[in-house]
Order: C-alpha cells, then structure tokens, then sequence
C-alpha cells in the first residue's frame, strides 16, 4: 500500500477533539474521524497553497464542479448537472439550511432512530415538530424498515424527511427496493427528502450505494443530497460540502436562505476538495480494504469474545454498532467502559432514548489500537 495505515499519527498534540475530549489514559474510539493521514495529492496541494503564503476571499477554483461531477459519475453512476450543485461548510449546516429554507415553522421533520445525534436538534434549531420512525432490529443485528410504520409516521405537517444512507449509527446501505419505496411514499404525501450521504463511499464488497435522487426524474426534483470528501479523505476539520439540488426553485431558496447567515466554503478546504476528488481515489480503495479487515476483525471478537454484547455487520461506514443489553451491566454501557476500560465511545441514547443499551465504536483506526481497545473492553467484560 501506498499508504502505511498501520502507523498511528501523534494526534494528541493535533488539536484533536477526538483525543483531547478524554484524560490522556482513554483510548478514544468515538467521533467519526478516522487515524490516518489524509492521502499525499491532498497534503501536496494543501502545502503547495500555504507555501504561496497569501489567504485572501476564495473564487471557485477551475475544475472543481467537474471533478464532483465526474467522481458522482465514476463511484456511483449518478449523472449530475453541474449547475445543480452548491458548496457549502457542512453537512450539518446543509441539513439544518434546507429545514429553515423550506419548512414552515410548525411543519414536521421526520427521522429515522437510531439517528445520528444532529438530527433531533433540527426541530429545535428551525422550529419544527419532530416526528420519528423507529427502524426495525433483526435477528442479526442488521436493521430494516417498516414501510407501514414509515407511511404511518408521515402526516398533514410533515415537510421533510431527513434520510440518512448510509446509514449512521447501525451501518446499513439500503437496498434499491428500499429506497423506490421510501421515495414513493415521499412523494405521494409530498415530502421533500433530504438525504445525508457523506458516508456513500465507504461501501464494503456485496454493497452498493445508490443514491436516492438517481432512482428517476420525479424523486430526483424533490431530493436535496448532501454529502462530503470528510469522511471519506478523513479531512472533516477544513469544513467542504456538497449539496446537489437538482430543483431550481429549491435552488433558489437555498440560496435566499443562507444570505448573511451562511458563508463559502474556505479556500483550504476548496484545495482539498479539488485535490481529493482528482487523485484519491487509489488511496480510497486501499482505505476500504483495511477498513473491510478491521470491520470484520471488530465483528468476529465482538460476537465470539465479548460476553452479552453482540453487533450487525456494517454494510457501509467506519462505525460498529455494539448492542450490550445481554452484558448485565449495572451503569450505562458507555460509562461502563470508560471507568472500567479506559475507551471512550458514542453513548447509545444519543442516538434516541431507546438506545441507552448501545455504544457506536470507530474502527478507523490502525489495526494495533483496534486491538488494544476491544481487548480492553473484553477484559472489562470478563472482569465485572
């Protein structure tokens, strides 16, 4: 490999909310950056940029539309118009955007729970009544979804359903049919999708993701996409997003909404975008075959070593979704492992009060503290 994933960089001295959130003897396996360093075209050109040492208000940067364009094309064969496409700071901020441009105050936002935790706070931000769908928990640990109760969830106020696909915390990537139906629904109770994409490039192999707006014409014009090169080039901290809005009208409010509110995305971040979108792509596909090892390596230990705890196998994403229920633990899982473990991890009920039982684990990591993190947590099983 090119890329020597097995090396754990110094993120202690990083300014890392990942490794400063703890005392220095927790092993954080929580917030979803990854401990690699980003691919060396990214780095070169964001050296290249500082070394020019002037930082003055970014213009677009020439073949950066096209390189979104060709990457949707090339990864997942969604053809895009490239004046369909917004650049904005965040996922986050493009969600919570799209709620205050197109919802009305009272209007719905629908979820689906377990929910990554910046989804509840939208009805808060923009003012909107919070409505859930809980997914569905099978046998082995992977989720589904109740189409009865999805339609059901929907009512007069619902404005927007805010999709997450991949999806996070549980890791699934939903199937063609899966989406068709969700779209259909959508659209017959006119409810505009919003889907959070940023982890549609870390598929493993049997998946596939396809994105909601590709299935035709109709979902596409009634579907706002979101996603980033963050998770996927690990560059979360230079704050570059995407938003494809296919419908000019929607468009337009978009852009209505963020005047004074809503900055560009900073020159930096531009730089990196262009730069990972052009060249790295090698380095993702070695990325996602370490990844696929540590996902499988996670999965087999978590459900053969680690008593009354047990996980689905992750269909995309970096993250582990650990059911600990059957552990007979007398705190909260996540508070469990940090005192008796020393790893620090996503607590359950964040991601909806009826997950108080789970903790989401981050595996983007260097095999060796992959390692040394779930054998703490065995021992602290075993121990208790």
């Amino acid at each position: 490999m090119s890329c020597n994933f097995d090396e754990l960089p110094d993120r202690l001295h990083s300014d890392s909310t990942k490794w400063k959130h703890y005392e220095s003897d927790v092993l954080p396996m929580w917030v979803a950056d990854m401990d690699f360093q980003s691919p060396e075209p990214v780095i070169k050109a964001l050296r290249e940029r500082v070394d020019h040492g002037i930082f003055g208000y970014p213009c677009d940067l020439p073949g950066m539309q096209e390189a979104v364009v060709s990457w949707l094309k090339k990864r997942h064969n969604w053809k895009v118009a490239p004046e369909s496409l917004m650049f904005i700071p965040g996922v986050i901020t493009g969600f919570n955007l799209v709620s205050h441009a197109i919802s009305q105050p009272g209007d719905g936002v629908l979820i689906q729970t377990p929910a990554y935790p910046p989804f509840f706070r939208v009805s808060k931000n923009v003012g909107l009544l919070q409505q859930e769908d809980e997914l569905i928990k099978n046998n082995d640990g992977t989720y589904g979804i109740d189409f009865d109760a999805f339609e059901a969830a929907i009512t007069d106020r619902t404005s927007i359903f805010i999709l997450c696909n991949p999806h996070n915390p549980t890791g699934r990537v939903f199937h063609k049919d899966e989406l068709e139906k969700m779209a259909e629904i959508c659209l017959r109770h006119k409810v505009l999708i919003c889907s959070d994409e940023i982890h549609h490039d870390l598929i493993y192999p049997e998946n596939e993701h396809i994105p909601i707006a590709s299935l035709d014409q109709d979902v596409e014009q009634n579907t706002i996409t979101l996603f980033a090169p963050s998770k996927t080039f690990n560059i979360a901290g230079l704050c570059s997003s995407v938003a494809v809005v296919p419908n000019e009208e929607m468009r337009q409010k978009l852009e209505k909404a963020k005047q004074g509110l809503l900055g560009w995305v900073n020159l930096l971040g531009r730089v990196a975008t262009l730069a990972a979108y052009q060249h790295g792509e090698e380095w993702l596909d070695e990325l996602m075959l370490y990844l696929e090892g540590n996902r499988d390596f996670t999965y087999q230990l978590v459900n053969e070593k680690m008593p009354g705890v047990s996980m689905g196998k992750p269909e995309g994403t970096y993250l582990a979704w650990l059911d600990c229920s059957e552990a007979g633990l007398d705190v909260p899982p996540a508070d469990f492992f940090l005192e008796k473990a020393r790893v620090g991890l996503n607590a359950g009920e964040y991601f909806g009060e009826k997950n108080k039982d789970f903790v989401r684990l981050n595996f983007g990591c260097p095999r060796s503290t992959l390692e040394e993190g779930l054998d703490r947590m065995r021992k602290a099983l075993l121990s208790n």
